[in-house]
């Protein structure tokens, strides 16, 4: 198949596709609804690539979703509307879900596609964080597990080899009292983020067993504290107004937001810090 005056392949199946990277390097594309953009020619040209096009939209092996154990398995290949509609899929998703783009965008985006695009304001990266989401490549010399906070190394860098294809997202149970996801943008849908964050808590007998907190559009990638996260362990709830100072004090340090046609900076940190405090108050 020719794409304007760049090869592309459309094979029959995984296993064709991760032969075929295996002998020549190709632009990947799923839903294409990033890669469109960053390639899109002037005056409706058809969209420029510098190598050949590999189409893994239609491979049904990258869109399945299934719980292994207490695992989710997502298909990298799955579109936002169809992780929408499917049963297994936390409701905190599909709050998120329901925030990205317009219906069009969402029946042709995918959840490895808004990965690998590993943009700070991914709608779906905050809570893939919070969740602990591993990432599953394959090529031909086997395949890996990779940590998303591994994975995605700054925007649209990723820890993918030239060969290897994302085919699966997990996320491990997470057991939470309260989970919210909060995206600040002009609207609340068909527009990219401002600033996102996500946060769950469960608590063990009136004190914290657990907290996880991620920000996105404030960094180079989503902002998350493992240290922070693991000093909140066995505070009493409600939390000490002095215990709340001192994260919101914390995040303030390590969250570093840009200016942008989107949004300032100052505008930014408020939002995120605000949003931390209200969810550390009102747990």
């Amino acid at each position: 198949m020719v794409m304007g005056t760049v090869l592309s392949y459309r094979l029959a199946s995984l296993e064709e596709t991760i032969a075929q990277l295996s002998r020549e390097d190709c632009q990947i594309m799923a839903g294409g609804t990033d890669l469109m953009v960053q390639h899109k020619s002037p005056m409706g040209a058809p969209a420029r690539f510098d190598k050949p096009v590999m189409f893994i939209d239609h491979l049904k092996e990258l869109k399945q979703i299934d719980q292994v154990n207490q695992d989710l398995h997502i298909g990298a290949c799955c579109t936002y509307t169809e992780i929408l509609e499917h049963p297994l899929i936390p409701n905190i998703f599909k709050v998120a879900i329901k925030q990205i783009a317009a219906p069009a965008i969402r029946n042709r985006g995918t959840l490895g596609g808004n990965i690998c695009n590993a943009s700070p304001a991914g709608d779906t990266l905050p809570l893939l964080y919070i969740f602990n989401a591993q990432i599953r490549l394959r090529s031909s010399k086997g395949e890996r597990v990779v940590g998303i906070q591994d994975f995605i190394l700054g925007p649209r860098r990723v820890d993918r080899l030239r060969e290897e294809i994302l085919t699966e997202i997990i996320l491990p149970e997470m057991l939470a009292d309260r989970i919210v996801f909060e995206k600040v943008a002009n609207r609340r849908a068909d527009a990219i983020a401002k600033i996102s964050f996500a946060g769950s808590m469960r608590l063990e007998g009136g004190r914290v067993g657990e907290a996880r907190f991620a920000f996105g559009a404030v960094g180079p990638t989503i902002v998350r504290s493992l240290d922070i996260e693991q000093k909140l362990k066995g505070e009493a709830f409600p939390l000490d107004p002095k215990v709340v100072d001192g994260v919101v004090a914390y995040f303030d340090r390590i969250i570093t937001p840009i200016d942008d046609h989107r949004s300032t900076a100052a505008y930014r940190k408020t939002v995120a810090l605000r949003l931390l405090r209200h969810f550390l108050e009102t747990m």
